[in-house]
């Protein structure tokens, strides 16, 4: 795994302003077409706290109105938990959810797909055969469709996934690997190190962006709209926006 120089963790106050870990950096929020997942970004100051604003909006601690359960479930999924299909999802027959979970309208959980806990499939999304998704937002657009992992992450609009991609959430400095986990994953912007408050955070990746096949993406990485990725076996730290990844 890379790693980065050591460097003092910069306080709350100085994050904020860094316009580079807002979810506008990220998202084109008017280019968001559901009022769900656009409330739940504009309540967010930054980018590490979207992960925490799914989990408060599906236990029902946002002042923000779910859809109702319009959507079709086949015969033949596997649903648990709390999970709302909105008017034009799908969850397939031979699809795994287990909530709580909220798929947004024109979604297709696909046979084989598995999504879990703490997960938001924003609308016109593709979740394939052999692809899991946890504790993650998928703002809208997002193509999954083959074997691939992502966790404890959030993507902007029309990211395509390659096969076998995964992110990883955990910081591993040291053995063994416990869990749950305890140590702080942080981002790393200019030398700095961001303090994410969370000891399981992937990737952010922004609008327009796709990740080539077989790409595993370090704790934290943070992609910019519109960044060109070259294929590559691992990917880590902030790209801008923009910027072409080598």
């Amino acid at each position: 795994m890379h790693r980065f120089p050591e460097a003092p963790t910069v306080n709350a106050e100085l994050e904020r302003i860094d316009f580079r870990i807002t979810p506008e950096y990220y998202i084109d929020t008017a280019q968001v077409i559901d009022p769900v997942v656009l409330r739940l970004l504009n309540c967010c100051p930054t980018v590490f706290g979207i992960k925490k604003a799914v989990a408060d909006l599906l236990a029902g601690r946002l002042d923000i109105t779910l859809p109702e359960p319009a959507g079709v479930i086949e015969p033949g999924a596997t649903v648990r938990g709390p999970v709302i299909a909105a008017a034009g999802a799908v969850i397939a027959e031979g699809a795994f959810v287990t909530g709580p979970v909220l798929v947004c309208p024109g979604s297709v959980i696909e046979a084989g797909a598995r999504v879990r806990d703490n997960t938001v499939i924003g609308p016109g999304c593709r979740i394939g055969f052999g692809a899991e998704v946890t504790r993650s937002l998928l703002t809208g657009g997002i193509f999954m469709k083959h074997t691939g992992f992502v966790g404890d992450s959030v993507l902007g609009l029309g990211v395509n996934i390659g096969a076998f991609v995964s992110t990883t959430g955990l910081r591993i400095t040291s053995g063994p690997v416990t869990e749950p986990a305890t140590e702080e994953v942080c981002a790393h912007l200019d030398g700095r190190r961001i303090a994410t408050g969370q000891t399981k955070f992937g990737a952010v990746i922004g609008d327009g962006v796709i990740v080539p096949a077989g790409t595993v993406l370090q704790p934290a990485t943070l992609i910019g709209a519109h960044t060109l990725l070259y294929p590559k076996t691992q990917v880590g730290g902030f790209f801008p926006a923009g910027s072409q990844g080598r």
